[in-house]
């Protein structure tokens, strides 16, 4: 079908938890003006208080791993990811239970009490219709993008804990822009306790020269991310003081050397629109689309 060999990340979670495994960072990151291009670096200063680790629980006991952003929104609770990190053609089973943990940083993704003592309760899962995980990935895949809501922790939603959010950007974007892109990989030669992230001028995939499911999607060729970075922001003018950017899309898929990222379509601004109503300690019940 011309689709990329693997997944960047996400809820294949046997092969994850099967891969080597080994406070957020302050320092400099890759600025607002000219942006580093790299190709699988470990983010300047450990982690980005807007960005994090999702950990899934599965009822198979395995463990699933991916990445998300906050996304500014009027209830501070919003996290933006792929929509393979909750459920896919491979893995259609819902999680049981799934963590948020911004600016992760070596924390142990094993430790499940840990992560559940430390990590944000997904409490909303916000997928648009296309995404039936029913049919064939090649036929879904444009509608690879996704919202959580995360109940609130002692009072404070996750941006105010966080000091910040990233704005979320909807399509059409344009092709050539430097832009960032982090995720946690997990698998070799990454461990998945780190932030890593790719830099450079992303294009964005032309008809003919990449098969149809991908066709829209950003590129960005020399990255290495693998498995446990999807759902990654693509970040376009990150700024180190507010430890935040513009998502315009995020991790999708990938093959050796190059990864590509979902920006959000139009169409998005609704299911985004509901999970920002909805919200956190509200949202008790599941409420994707």
């Amino acid at each position: 079908m011309g689709i990329k060999r693997y997944r960047v990340g996400a809820a294949l979670a046997g092969a994850l938890i099967g891969a080597t495994l080994g406070g957020a960072g302050s320092g400099p990151g890759p600025g607002t003006g000219a942006v580093q291009e790299t190709g699988g670096d470990s983010w300047p200063g450990g982690s980005i208080a807007t960005v994090g680790k999702l950990v899934s629980f599965l009822p198979n006991g395995h463990t699933g791993l991916c990445s998300g952003a906050i996304v500014d929104s009027p209830n501070g609770s919003v996290i933006a990811t792929a929509a393979h990190c909750l459920t896919s053609p491979e893995e259609p089973v819902r999680a049981e239970e799934i963590y948020f943990l911004p600016g992760y940083d070596g924390l142990g993704q094993r430790d499940r009490t840990r992560i559940r003592a430390e990590g944000w309760r997904v409490r909303g899962r916000y997928q648009p219709r296309g995404w039936d995980v029913s049919r064939p990935l090649a036929e879904i895949l444009p509608d690879d993008w996704a919202f959580l809501t995360v109940a609130r922790k002692n009072g404070r939603t996750v941006q105010e804990a966080a000091d910040g959010a990233n704005r979320l950007a909807f399509a059409p974007e344009e092709s050539g822009e430097p832009l960032a892109v982090a995720g946690y990989s997990a698998s070799g030669p990454y461990d998945g306790e780190r932030l890593r992230y790719c830099a450079g001028p992303a294009r964005l995939a032309p008809p003919g020269e990449y098969a149809r499911p991908n066709v829209g999607s950003f590129v960005l060729d020399g990255c290495d991310l693998t498995q446990g970075a999807s759902g990654g922001p693509w970040l376009r003018g990150y700024h180190e003081g507010r430890q935040a950017g513009t998502v315009v899309a995020v991790v999708t898929v990938g093959e050796s050397g190059k990864v590509l990222g979902r920006p959000f379509p139009s169409r998005a601004r609704a299911l985004f629109t509901r999970a920002a109503r909805e919200g956190g300690e509200r949202a008790a019940r599941d409420g994707g689309e």
